[in-house]
């Protein structure tokens, strides 16, 4: 039975397992409770477990890391923030925090799910083989990754002010980290993408300045625009520029921009290597 399922029937269970952590979440709030760490935390470990395994197919299909369409994009960026949350997130013991996890991997997944036409063609071995390239376009990807378990704790960092400014403490404003913690966090989150992402572009200029004329030039100007956006943000964050409700909304707003970027970035590629049928 399992042997016959597909990569997108693999990537549509793990949809449902993300978005019934999501379910089990706001059930939990509704009631006037959180979240169970435990609960939640085994949910989202068997929707990745099971998203991996999917993404592992479709790898094997394109014959490389699956990067080759926007499909394939919105499930790797998912993915790569679920990975961070249970490597680190796991650690801060904040079911909260899971509960946005859930929600981010649910929306990005179904998403991509739900839009046949950025699927309707998968792109096979659009590294040619260049185990660096494919390094560098895995190590960039997993940065949006990155930002995106930012942007979840800048949101509940902008939830945390809003309790405090308007004295609402109880009920599952409660459950929140402190803004100390959140703050922490999402500066170390923003210094992790940050560093990722420059070694991605330093992995992919050695190859850039050999041939050149490979580079789409569209492309490669908005990558490195987000990078420098976001580093930027990084700069002004440590220099006290940048904080509080201010930080918080300059991390999400670049990583929709980023997130946005994903589709014309994908469409900027060559229409070689050939495809393959879905």
């Amino acid at each position: 039975m399992l042997s016959q399922l597909t990569d997108r029937d693999w990537l549509w269970i793990a949809a449902e397992f993300y978005l019934v952590g999501f379910l089990i979440g706001v059930w939990s709030l509704m009631r006037g409770g959180k979240p169970s760490n435990v609960i939640m935390n085994a949910i989202i470990f068997a929707g990745y477990l099971i998203q991996l395994t999917g993404l592992y197919f479709r790898g094997m299909a394109v014959g490389g890391c699956p990067l080759g369409n926007t499909f394939e994009l919105f499930q790797f960026t998912a993915w790569s923030a679920t990975t961070l949350y249970l490597v680190v997130g796991v650690a801060f013991r904040s079911s909260i925090l899971g509960f946005f996890t859930a929600s981010l991997s649910a929306t990005l997944t179904l998403t991509s799910l739900l839009i046949p036409a950025w699927d309707t063609t998968r792109r096979e071995n659009i590294f040619g083989g260049n185990t660096w390239i494919e390094f560098h376009a895995a190590f960039a990807l997993f940065s949006y990754g990155v930002f995106a378990l930012l942007a979840l704790t800048a949101a509940m960092l902008l939830l945390r002010n809003y309790s405090l400014k308007h004295k609402r403490l109880g009920g599952w404003f409660s459950f929140l980290p402190s803004i100390m913690d959140l703050d922490l966090i999402s500066v170390r989150l923003l210094g992790t993408g940050v560093s990722i992402m420059t070694i991605s572009l330093a992995v992919g200029s050695m190859y850039w300045i050999r041939d050149t004329e490979s580079v789409n030039a569209f492309k490669l100007i908005l990558t490195v625009a987000i990078w420098a956006a976001y580093a930027l943000a990084l700069s002004m964050r440590l220099r006290g520029k940048l904080i509080s409700s201010r930080f918080a909304w300059t991390c999400i707003i670049l990583f929709v921009i980023a997130l946005a970027s994903l589709g014309p970035v994908n469409s900027s590629r060559p229409p070689e290597p050939p495809a393959i049928g879905s």
